[in-house]
């Protein structure tokens, strides 16, 4: 049984609630952010091709791929042969960590800047979709990274950081970026993903050998997951939200959780490759992990081998994943992203489109057709970016996103 300290601090105005999982530890103190000048946005190449305009009247649904290199948002065309239909400069995104949409309010937010500890502080921006502008900045003392948004919209789930000294993940007022709360998920915050139900918030603390699971609607950390073989890295969840597939710190190839028992199911090595770390630096060797919409296949990165790894994962939790495919990647993965601030290192990431029909590999440009699974194009920004996701639009509106985490959709 878990047992939670539960503190309340006024702040402004605000209610400010701490939880913790161990009843002797004081509450943090709160990290509001202060605003700072709005940099505007640079539209550099938005014609009639556009989201907005281009599905302006239309009632059927269009899907659009955003990538974000440091700086920047491309947005391709998934319909017309992923061709580039926009570029927007963002000048202030010096060092971009994580990326949320809010569909039914036309809302994106980017946070950028330092992840905590020697790499310092970071900020989030709030941007409309509609009008390609930015709404509002808001710089915070602690560091930022990969954070997940409720899906009213109304509060984001930001972890302070892999570098960062604090194990917590600040709860933000959306409309403008204030704390609310803060959640202790373990050491080095860095991936987060709100449930599709809506009701849980998913913590992967690279530090940790946890992946922790919190209420969205009182922070409360209601169970995790481990222990892994490692620190938690990049994860993904099942529609019906009853498995986690996790990759690990130091390890090449990942692990399935039970979200409902928080117990390993199992651990999948990728066998017939290995991986050394004097060779690959990046300490996650497989760092990107996409469950297909139909949850049947997973799809796994293999940073030091430049491939991209298929399990059949239809008969989960009763059998354990098959592999039944190994791709090779069009570049390697190697070298440092460019422009990019710090973290650098090319290391990847994985994600499905809403259909299914692509796999989109950060890090390497590739973007595989998952029928033939083959390399069927090269979006040159994704070479420097393990941030991208999709968002659909329909009548001049955006509709639907699915994340950057490639989560399962069986409901």
């Amino acid at each position: 049984m878990l047992s939670f300290a539960v503190a309340t601090i006024a702040v402004v105005g605000v209610a400010f609630r701490v939880f913790d999982t161990d009843s002797n530890a004081l509450p943090e103190p709160p990290y509001q952010p202060h605003a700072v000048s709005v940099t505007p946005a640079r539209v550099l190449s938005a014609a009639e091709n556009a989201p907005v305009r281009a599905t302006a009247g239309t009632k059927s649904v269009h899907h659009y791929e955003y990538v974000f290199p440091d700086n920047a948002m491309y947005v391709y065309d998934i319909d017309r042969g992923h061709k580039l239909v926009q570029h927007v400069s963002l000048p202030q995104a010096d060092g971009i960590r994580g990326v949320v949409a809010d569909p039914p309010r036309h809302l994106l937010y980017v946070s950028y800047g330092g992840d905590g500890g020697q790499n310092g502080s970071g900020s989030m921006l709030k941007y409309d979709l509609l009008h390609d502008r930015v709404i509002w900045e808001r710089a915070y003392p602690t560091g930022i990274d990969s954070m997940a948004i409720t899906r009213d919209g109304r509060k984001i789930f930001m972890p302070t950081g892999e570098s960062s000294p604090l194990p917590i993940w600040l709860v933000l007022r959306s409309s403008d970026g204030r704390v609310i709360g803060q959640i202790r998920g373990g050491e080095s915050p860095h991936n987060t993903i709100v449930g599709p139900s809506g009701k849980y918030v998913y913590l992967s603390p690279r530090d940790t050998n946890y992946l922790a699971i919190a209420r969205t609607s009182d922070f409360h950390i209601v169970r995790r997951i481990g222990p892994l073989a490692g620190g938690s890295r990049p994860f993904t969840i099942n529609g019906r939200e009853t498995l986690a597939y996790i990759n690990l710190t130091h390890f090449l190839g990942f692990q399935v959780g039970s979200i409902r028992t928080g117990k390993v199911l199992y651990t999948v090595p990728i066998k017939g490759f290995s991986w050394d770390p004097k060779v690959f630096l990046p300490t996650s060797p497989s760092h990107g992990i996409s469950l297909s919409p139909n949850e049947r296949e997973l799809w796994v990165m293999d940073g030091p081998n430049s491939r991209v790894h298929v399990y059949d994962v239809s008969k989960v939790p009763a059998r354990a994943p098959r592999l039944i495919a190994s791709i090779k990647l069009t570049r390697p993965v190697t070298g440092t992203e460019v422009p990019c601030a710090y973290d650098c290192d090319r290391a990847g990431w994985i994600q499905h489109s809403r259909s299914g029909r692509f796999v989109y590999v950060g890090d390497s440009s590739d973007v595989i057709d998952t029928r033939t699974r083959k390399v069927v194009l090269d979006l040159q920004p994704l070479y420097d970016s393990k941030k991208m996701l999709e968002i659909d639009w329909r009548n001049g509106r955006p509709v639907f996103t699915t994340t950057r985490s490639g989560l399962g959709q069986v409901r």
